[in-house]
């Protein structure tokens, strides 16, 4: 099983909620975080006296999928959290040992 983490800009959000669930993924948390990426307009960019410099919302999408099965929710992050800049985002992959469910089914990778 793998962790799939995407940082990306609020208004692709939607777009890939809609795009991940019809491709089949359900396991997906959403995060409203402060980030580095490159603003798309100076709206979005606001100054953080905790951070010492301009930030911008954005939002840390999590899924969990099977192996076999990232490659195809990758090419949804990246097809459909594209904004036109270079850096739209970032998608980090981590391998998940063990998922627990709270009622006590265990399921290895």
């Amino acid at each position: 099983m793998k962790q799939i983490k995407a940082f990306v800009h609020r208004n692709r959000v939607s777009d890939l909620i809609h795009a991940l669930e019809a491709s089949g993924f359900k396991r997906l948390s959403l995060f409203d975080v402060k980030g580095l990426l490159r603003a798309l307009s100076a709206r979005e960019q606001q100054y953080s006296v905790e951070f010492g410099d301009q930030v911008i919302s954005e939002v840390q999408m999590e899924l969990f999928c099977e192996d076999d099965e990232v490659t195809r929710a990758l090419e949804v992050f990246q097809r459909v959290g594209r904004t036109g800049q270079i850096e739209a985002g970032w998608v980090y992959i981590s391998n998940v040992e063990q998922a627990i469910a709270i009622g006590g089914v265990r399921q290895e990778s």
